[in-house]
This record gives C-alpha cells, structure tokens and sequence, in this order.
C-alpha cells in the first residue's frame, strides 16, 4: 500500500503541469471564442468565420497543402523506410540518423537556410512561392515519416512474408497482404505526424514564400497578433477540432486493423 501511494503521488507534477500548460489555456481560449471584445457571450467569432470568404479559403488551402504533403512524405518515405529496414549492411542506423540529425537544428534556422538554398538554385518564394513552400514543407517534415515507419519495419514478421512467397505469391501480392498491413500502425504515426503539423505551419510558409502564401497557422498567428483575440482563439478551436478528428479516425482504423490482422489470412 505504502509503494502504491508513492507511485500516485508521482503523478502529482505531472497533472500539475497539464492543468497549467493544457487545460487553463484551452478554457482561455475557450472563453476568447465565444465572447466579444467586451467579455459578453456572443457567436460572433463562429459567424465571423464560417462567413468570411477569405478565412474559408486558408483553410481549405492549408488541408489540400497537409494532404498532399502527407501523401508525397509517404510515398518517398515509405520505400526509404523499408530498403533501410530490409538492409543487412551495419551502416543503416547511420543512414537514418542522417535524415533525423537536421531536426536538432533550430527550426527557424533551418528554415533561413533552405530559403538561401532556394533563392540560389531559381526557386526564391518571390517567384515561386507554392514550389519554394512545398519544398519547404516536404523537406521538415519527411524525417517525421522514415523514423516511425522504420521503427515499425524493423518489427516486421518475416515468417508470414516468406509463408506468403512459398504459398504462390508474387511480390505485389506479398506486399499487398502482408507487408503493408503490418507496416499500417507506422503509417498512420507517420501520417498524424506530418499532417497537423504542416497546417499549423507558420514560419516555413512566411519564410520561404515570402508572405504570399497563407496556412491556417498564419491565420491564428496575425490574429493574435494583431490584438483579434476572438477570432483567432476561435480558429485555434477550430485546429483543436481537426486535431480530435484526426486522432479518433485513425484510431479506429487502427483498432479496425488490429482486429482484422490475424483473419487476413
């Protein structure tokens, strides 16, 4: 009883710091959502929003941006993922932390640079924005996808693969019915690991594209600070609500797939 009680009590600090850090801001934010300039209850903001032409385009921009970065993370990431999974050579731990060692970089910095690299090969955001931002994105956000995915090949059972190839398969169809559905948890990490993050992006879009390119995230930021505390505290909850979509259908998938793994075959 007396070891239990300690292990409760190390939990203290850490509902400390969700309250503080979570909880507090999401019910400031909540408050600034529904109320005007004056503290009173109104639905100004969620009018604001759903009536503005201009807010609905940012956002409809920023999940085709998330949705096509996510997509093209995976179809580059995943192959890379695997070759270095599949690998026997001794160097491919390296190899990955090639990829992941630019993240210890500060992000800002990093972003500058690749702005620099850009402007000197023909692509400044000046000219091509949508290019220079896409790189922009693509470039932060790929390591996000090699390191789960690898992390999950590495776990693949090679049993059923060669069970698949002894039993008639051809390669498509080992990886089809059996590759794939074991790699799906590491898809779905990687995918929540790029597709938020890159419509909450702020700086990449406004460094490289040079101010022409507008993600949701700028929105939030230019309306906090320009003093819109309403609206821009609304679009945050707006955010929050894609966030919460987000996680409950990929984790039902998962689950789905989870259950259906063992009868796949």
């Amino acid at each position: 009883m007396r070891f239990s009680l300690q292990r409760k009590q190390l939990c203290i600090p850490y509902f400390i710091f969700l309250i503080l850090f979570v909880v507090i801001p999401i019910l400031f934010i909540l408050f600034y959502a529904f109320t005007d300039s004056n503290g009173n209850f109104s639905f100004d903001s969620l009018v604001g929003f759903f009536t503005s032409t201009n807010k609905i385009n940012v956002l409809i921009q920023s999940l085709l941006f998330s949705v096509i970065n996510t997509i093209v993370c995976l179809l580059i990431g995943y192959p890379i993922s695997y070759i270095l999974a599949s690998s026997k050579a001794k160097f491919n731990y390296v190899v990955v932390m090639l990829f992941v060692m630019p993240m210890w970089i500060n992000f800002v910095l990093r972003t500058g640079a690749t702005r620099d690299v850009l402007t000197w090969i023909g692509l400044s955001g000046g000219q091509h924005p949508y290019i220079a931002t896409f790189i922009g994105l693509f470039y932060n956000y790929l390591p996000f996808v090699i390191l789960p995915l690898y992390s999950t090949m590495l776990k693949l059972d090679k049993a059923q693969t060669e069970a698949a190839s002894d039993l008639g398969c051809n390669r498509f169809q080992v990886f089809t019915k059996s590759i794939f559905p074991q790699t799906i948890p590491g898809v779905v990490s990687a995918a929540q690991m790029v597709f938020m993050p890159t419509m909450s992006s702020y700086v990449i879009p406004e460094t490289l594209s040079e101010g022409k390119i507008i993600l949701f995230g700028n929105s939030i930021y230019l309306g906090f600070s320009n003093n819109q505390w309403n609206s821009a505290s609304f679009m945050a909850i707006i955010m929050l609500a894609i966030v919460c979509i987000s996680m409950l259908v990929t984790r039902n998938y998962t689950e789905k797939d989870q259950e259906g793994g063992s009868s796949r075959w």
